[in-house]
């Protein structure tokens, strides 16, 4: 099964024709499109399971450390040690989404414009 965004013909510079099972057998077997692939999976499984634990180690800890999650930070502050914590996650989560973000326009773009340059080069 061919994914739909290698089937657009804009995706390879060429406007009304498709990708052909041809380029798409030789993208799929490049090595560069394999390192693509495995690297990114790897590095996106790996945020997915940091989020995951940390998300639900918190629900954990607010459900069996109630007391130590409704404490104040310090005397006489009106804001708990869960709500910082969770704060914390929260901007701990968008940081970790910027970092995808730096890496995927970064490395996995440059990846993915030598696969398609030497994808055209082979075509012709």
């Amino acid at each position: 099964m061919i994914p739909n965004f290698l089937k657009d013909a804009e995706f390879f510079g060429r406007r009304g024709s498709t990708m052909s099972v041809e380029i798409y057998e030789r993208l799929r077997v490049n090595p560069k499109f394999q390192e693509l692939v495995v690297t990114r999976g790897r590095f996106a499984w790996t945020l997915t399971f940091i989020v995951l634990t940390l998300f639900y180690g918190f629900v954990l800890a607010v459900a069996y450390f109630p007391a130590v999650m409704g404490k104040p930070v310090s005397e006489g502050s009106m804001l708990t040690v869960g709500v910082a914590v969770e704060l914390s996650l929260f901007i701990f989560f968008w940081l970790l989404s910027a970092l995808y973000v730096r890496r995927a326009n970064s490395e996995f773009d440059a990846l993915t414009q030598e696969v398609i340059k030497q994808a055209r080069k082979e075509d012709k």
